[in-house]
């Protein structure tokens, strides 16, 4: 029998846990899809984000079988840079996997072991997971760039290949760090298996008259739930919008919770608190759009969900999700477009039930396609694959 390859994957949080969203769902939808090739030994912390006492149920610093992979779930007490090299050292595998690029903990602290020489020489990918994209970057910019200088300077990020999540992701790896093309490899992520299920009650709630839209997604400046707030100022339209999602980011939060005090008697705005990833298919089935003014997605799972059930999406055009107007699956728009929103919204507000429900089946069937193809799974493969087949990026030494 071949032995898989085992991919020792770093990733700040992990199952159980989903308030973090975009990697986490990554990598357990990589898990999902390709188990039978690989063994997924994951290290991760032992809580979800903003929480302060660990998982229950698992068991904290040693390895848990968690639906398909191999977890490692550390402690504060042993998030050293000593902690994290005894895991990777005492830890047999093929290929290390990074998520994220600033990430201190995770990447950095692997890396820093790595550089100096205290690690086995093994092959190193890692996936920005959108952190270099022109509204990512922008945020918090005088320190990252400081960073990537830094980072640059001391050799930490030498000799690596890199996983980007889409052609756009290629050119901002390239843009913000030099790297050559043959070190980038490239797969869109994958989205998690589609269940019949998510379609058996795919009709929005009749008792609210007008447009019911949705926001899901993490509250940061990143989700840029603040635009889409200014964007409903604009609307004459009789709307309900309501929010999902863990408040990260108190201080912005009260920036919206602001603007959601001055918005006219016609937009009618709830927050709803979070959704758990059980929820989400059946929260989205209930609304007419998922309104997701994003800054920027490495992928954007919570488009590929909204999608899943029927529910059309009105998203930036700072995602790997374009040409949804011509598929029949929403729209992709400028974020310099305040206006074409605005149009959006109005425009969907006038569709009679009957259209909308014509709408969703079209959805749902366009989107099987997009979402289910063997070349995207194929790609996947290959992003661990190649790597795995050609080490003469890596040196010998332990650099």
């Amino acid at each position: 029998m071949t032995l898989k390859p085992k991919i020792l994957t770093f990733v700040s949080y992990y199952l159980p846990g989903y308030k973090a969203g975009g990697p986490l769902r990554t990598i357990a939808n990589m898990v999902d899809h390709l188990s039978n090739d690989f063994e997924f030994w994951i290290v991760t912390r032992d809580r979800d984000m903003g929480d302060t006492v660990p998982y229950v149920d698992i068991n904290v610093n040693q390895w848990n079988d968690i639906q398909g992979a191999k977890v490692f779930y550390l402690s504060p007490e042993n998030q050293t840079l000593s902690g994290i090299t005894d895991i990777i050292n005492a830890t047999a595998h093929d290929l290390m996997y990074l998520n994220s690029f600033f990430d201190p903990l995770f990447t950095l602290k692997p890396l820093l072991a790595r550089r100096i020489g205290r690690l086995k020489n093994r092959t190193v990918l890692l996936a920005p997971r959108g952190e270099f994209s022109e509204g990512a970057i922008q945020l918090k910019h005088f320190k990252k760039n400081i960073f990537i200088k830094v980072a640059k300077w001391f050799g930490i990020y030498s000799n690596i290949y890199w996983h980007a999540s889409s052609a756009h992701e290629v050119d901002d790896i390239k843009r913000e760090f030099g790297i050559q093309g043959e070190s980038i490899v490239t797969a869109l992520d994958l989205p998690a298996k589609i269940s019949e299920d998510n379609f058996a009650d795919s009709q929005p709630d009749r008792d609210h008259m007008g447009l019911h839209m949705i926001f899901l997604s993490r509250i940061s400046p990143m989700k840029n739930l603040d635009y889409a707030l200014r964007l409903l100022k604009q609307v004459a339209a009789k709307v309900k919008f309501d929010i999902y999602g863990p408040i990260e980011d108190k201080a912005y939060w009260a920036l919206c919770e602001g603007l959601i005090g001055s918005l006219p008697a016609n937009i009618d705005v709830n927050y709803c608190g979070l959704a758990h990833p059980d929820d989400v298919a059946k929260t989205f089935a209930q609304y007419d759009l998922f309104l997701f003014p994003t800054r920027g997605e490495n992928y954007g799972h919570v488009i590929a969900e909204s999608l899943s059930v029927g529910t059309p999406v009105l998203i930036s055009d700072q995602t790997p999700w374009k040409d949804l107007e011509n598929d029949g699956l929403g729209w992709d728009i400028s974020l310099d477009d305040t206006s074409a929103f605005v149009k959006v919204i109005e425009r969907m507000s006038l569709r009679t039930s009957d259209e909308k429900y014509q709408e969703r089946q079209h959805i749902r069937q366009k989107v099987l396609e997009r979402l289910t193809s063997p070349e995207l799974l194929e790609a996947n493969r290959q992003v661990f694959n190649k790597p795995l087949k050609n080490k003469n990026l890596q040196k010998e030494e332990n650099v």
